[in-house]
């Protein structure tokens, strides 16, 4: 079973990419994050000719989280958990093939200090209660998305030029760990410990072609899930195609099926 997380940075600029990425890589499941389209918009035609059911949780020109899969998606969540007054459409969560996927857009939180990375905190800190209740499950589950979290030096082009960013402060990596400590699996680090592996190029000051990226896009796995695990890949070239996302895909093919 392979599932691939891809932020796609606006689902009306991107779809023309969106559908070729998804012949290509014929992935079973795609967890996209910054749709920047409420659901009615969304464009679940050109999708569902390609064999994908669709859910997704929107929001007018910002945010907004799909879950697209060749399975029957079933026990939809919309929205993290624990603030009923949070209006950012960042979380959805579902069961596909006995998996349960949760695709997430994380705060970037920028500028620091201010309201936005105080939101940053406070909305990791309730994804690390919802990461212990589906830890709890004992379920074989993933949480993937865009983290906007550089966890290591190595994942990054120019670690002191990102130092005191909201991807790179120390109490953004700290809550970062902290889930990841709760007993998760990140599948990608797992298998290549090599640096220079990045998801993501700036669209500024020529990023794509000097290589300086970095690696914010992430699978965390339950011990459950992990044990499944067989493949995880950067797809890298996506970032050199007409009008590409600044993000490219990254997938994990699981023992599953």
């Amino acid at each position: 079973m392979k599932i691939a997380t891809f932020n796609i940075n606006g689902i009306k600029a991107r779809l023309p990419r969106l559908l070729e990425w998804l012949k290509e890589s014929e992935v079973d499941v795609a967890l996209l994050q910054e749709i920047k389209s409420v659901d009615e918009n969304f464009p679940r035609e050109e999708i569902e000719d390609l064999g994908f059911n669709i859910a997704t949780h929107g929001q007018k020109s910002f945010n907004g989280v799909a879950i697209l899969s060749k399975y029957p998606i079933e026990d939809l969540i919309c929205g993290l958990p624990g603030d009923d007054e949070d209006e950012q459409a960042r979380w959805i969560e579902a069961s596909v093939n006995n998996v349960r996927v949760c695709c997430l857009y994380l705060p970037n939180g920028n500028p620091v200090p201010g309201p936005k990375f105080d939101y940053k905190l406070a909305w990791m800190e309730r994804l690390y209660t919802r990461a212990a209740e589906i830890l709890e499950s004992e379920e074989i589950a993933l949480m993937a998305g865009d983290y906007n979290i550089i966890p290591q030096p190595e994942d990054c082009h120019d670690p002191d030029a990102w130092w005191g960013d909201a991807l790179y402060r120390p109490e953004s990596l700290a809550a970062y760990r902290k889930i990841l400590n709760l007993g998760f699996t990140e599948a990608f680090r797992a298998l290549h410990p090599a640096p220079l592996n990045y998801t993501f190029w700036d669209f500024q000051a020529g990023a794509w072609n000097k290589n300086n990226g970095i690696r914010i896009d992430h699978f965390l796995l339950t011990p459950q899930a992990a044990d499944t695990l067989k493949t995880c890949e950067v797809d890298r070239h996506m970032r050199g195609r007409e009008r590409p996302s600044d993000h490219v895909p990254i997938w994990v093919e699981l023992d599953v099926d």
